[in-house]
């Protein structure tokens, strides 16, 4: 899919948590389709360091990139000296910022301000001395449990992850108002797709039950599953919404879902379509009750009126392209 012309030639872009699942997507889209733009991904990289609930700190992997043959580079935002070299040593014309704390459940609330908010600043001071257009990662967990439809600037974050993205949208604000570049921020609601593997235990739904039905196992629903709601995106529409964000002129956040919530239910069924099982489902009581999302959908008019976007995967579109690579993941990763 190639949704700009090449007009990127000799353009240098850099995908700051481009081992992860939306930037090495990114990194990818544009190796395909502006093979003469310079891409320089800058992730953390996995390690042994884990979080407080023993998850990891960062998700990165090399196996997202191969195939890759941009410029990839290990460090840590939080690193000073690693902004000033890349300040220094490259000029840089887009700036496609992932790199976060993503775990919703993490406890460090330090480590999430400054990796997520304050070096963002940091970030956000080298595209404009760059004159880069920055497009960043916000999230629909800025809502918490805000009543649907969830529209921008009816925030209610529950988790530090979703406050910590609610001042990185704050912050962008400011800066929209004398910055001489544009800003725009992407409020993801539930992404799934290829290359989320490595995100382990925070993968998306979608993979996971496809993982319990390849291995034989009953599908586990949390009691009403029917009616525990989501806007469910696929990676393809990211990846859309994203391109399009660097050619508008019009700085804003903006939601980026399909503006239809569908259930947990619908996922497996959908799955079992696709991988021709017939596996019975056990309904389990669900502990989250009291701060657990029932219900997500996006509110996208101002994201199509201002980028052009339009989704264009309906969730069982997006699960057919994706059980190729669901099957591919447990055979050659989990079996």
């Amino acid at each position: 899919m190639q949704y700009i012309k090449d007009t990127l030639k000799d353009k240098t872009i850099l995908i700051t948590g481009g081992a992860g699942f939306i930037g090495s997507n990114l990194a990818f889209y544009f190796q395909k389709n502006h093979p003469y733009a310079k891409v320089v991904v800058l992730d953390s990289f996995r390690s042994g360091e884990t979080l407080s609930n023993g998850n990891l700190r960062s998700f990165g992997h090399f196996k997202n990139l191969i195939g890759f043959s941009g410029e990839v580079i290990s460090g840590d935002i939080n690193d000073k000296d690693l902004l000033l070299d890349l300040e220094t040593n490259y000029k840089f014309d887009y700036i496609f910022h992932e790199a976060a704390i993503s775990d919703t459940t993490a406890l460090e609330q330090d480590l999430m301000i400054k990796t997520n908010v304050n070096a963002y600043k940091d970030l956000l001071n080298l595209a404009v001395r760059h004159n880069a257009n920055m497009i960043y990662a916000s999230s629909a967990a800025t809502y918490g449990n805000a009543e649907s439809p969830q529209k921008v600037g009816r925030e209610a974050p529950q988790n530090v992850y979703g406050f910590s993205k609610l001042s990185m949208d704050n912050l962008s604000r400011e800066y929209m108002q004398s910055a001489n570049i544009t800003i725009v921020g992407l409020r993801y609601f539930n992404v799934y797709g290829p290359r989320e593997y490595f995100k382990n235990t925070t993968a998306s739904m979608v993979l996971q039950f496809g993982h319990q039905i390849l291995a034989g196992k009953n599908p586990k629903l949390f009691q009403n599953s029917d009616k525990i709601l989501r806007d469910f995106i696929y990676i393809e529409d990211i990846i859309q919404a994203n391109v399009k964000a660097m050619v508008t002129k019009k700085s804003g956040i903006y939601n980026v879902g399909t503006a239809k919530a569908r259930s947990f239910q619908d996922i497996v069924d959908t799955l079992q379509k696709e991988l021709e099982t017939d596996l019975k489902c056990e309904y389990i009581t669900n502990p989250f009750v009291g701060s657990y999302q029932f219900h997500t959908e996006a509110e996208i008019s101002s994201t199509k009126d201002a980028l052009g976007y339009e989704p264009r995967y309906e969730l069982e579109d997006g699960i057919k392209s994706y059980v190729s690579e669901i099957r591919r993941t447990y055979e050659e990763e989990v079996k």
